[in-house]
């Protein structure tokens, strides 16, 4: 008998998803939070939305968690295709790159 442990994310009572592992069900979790925290957010400004409006731009805004906090960076959208070819240079990256990569990302970050 094989014993298969499972980790449950439960919002208000519902199952919403099953993660195999810890760290991605607390990632998940925390996603909805965000999406909680943008949907409350939307419903208490001046626009006319829904609730199931600003439920479901609250959902949309926490999953592109990385393009929301670029464009409040910069105030520009960001660029697919250099997100892209950035994602394939952190895969690939060359050898003379690979230590500098790094650490421009780290500041990055930061």
């Amino acid at each position: 008998m094989a014993v298969e442990t499972k980790f449950v994310v439960v919002r208000k009572g519902e199952e919403k998803m099953t993660f195999a592992s810890k760290k991605e069900a607390d990632a998940y979790d925390k996603m909805l939070d965000m999406a909680e925290a943008f949907s409350d957010w939307l419903l208490q400004s001046n626009l006319e939305l829904d609730e199931t409006q600003a439920e479901s731009m609250g959902l949309f805004f926490a999953e592109q968690k990385e393009a929301v906090q670029h464009i409040l960076r910069t105030s520009k959208v960001p660029d697919a295709d250099a997100n892209a070819e950035s994602d394939k240079a952190e895969i690939q990256p060359d050898a003379e790159n690979a230590v500098s990569e790094k650490k421009i990302r780290a500041v990055k970050a930061a």
